[in-house]
């Protein structure tokens, strides 16, 4: 007699397969999905960058900072700079600071009117003065931005504090951007 060999899978084999395909795809789509969110942000942080950029050249007295802070907020109905994932990226005429607020609609589960605050500050001698405070005449250098969101870490590593208090809702840091963790 020979012996009937099987060409195929058991059925035990096949759910095995299943199984660890089911288990491979319970751990990579969390991790997609989070992907997807930082590369929607990523977006807003390449408009805000416009802003910063107007910011750095055009802030020499704190009248020009006003005066390109209206400028720029004004554009697209008064939301300063806006597309699909971003809802405005306004500029703080007296601080200089750059706030970009998200669309939560069409970014993903991030919190409504999550934002991401660009802060300027002055290197000077003496250290990092906010740019607000330096354009009082306290001192003259290149300006480096800080960055805050839900955590502060990285700004704060670099001597660059977030300021004040702010009355917008922080983006969650695992969504933002490497240098505003």
């Amino acid at each position: 007699m020979h012996a009937i060999r099987s060409k195929g899978f058991t059925l035990i084999e096949l759910m095995i397969v299943v199984a660890i395909i089911g288990i491979l795809a319970a751990v990579a789509l969390p991790a997609y999905q989070d992907y997807v969110i930082r590369a929607r942000v990523t977006e807003g942080v390449s408009i805000g960058s416009d802003a910063r950029a107007l910011v750095g050249t055009t802030a020499v007295t704190q009248n020009d900072l006003l005066t390109a802070a209206a400028s720029f907020n004004a554009q697209n109905g008064g939301v300063g700079a806006s597309s699909k994932y971003v809802s405005s990226v306004q500029i703080d005429g007296v601080t200089g600071e750059v706030e970009i607020t998200l669309n939560a609609a069409n970014t993903g589960s991030v919190p409504i009117d999550s934002s991401l605050i660009y802060t300027p500050y002055v290197q000077t001698d003496g250290g990092a003065v906010q740019l607000g405070v330096a354009l009082g005449g306290v001192g003259t250098g290149s300006i480096d931005w800080g960055c805050a969101s839900a955590s502060n870490d990285v700004s704060d590593g670099r001597g660059l504090p977030r300021v004040g208090a702010h009355t917008v809702v922080a983006l969650p840091a695992k969504y933002a951007p490497g240098e505003c963790r």
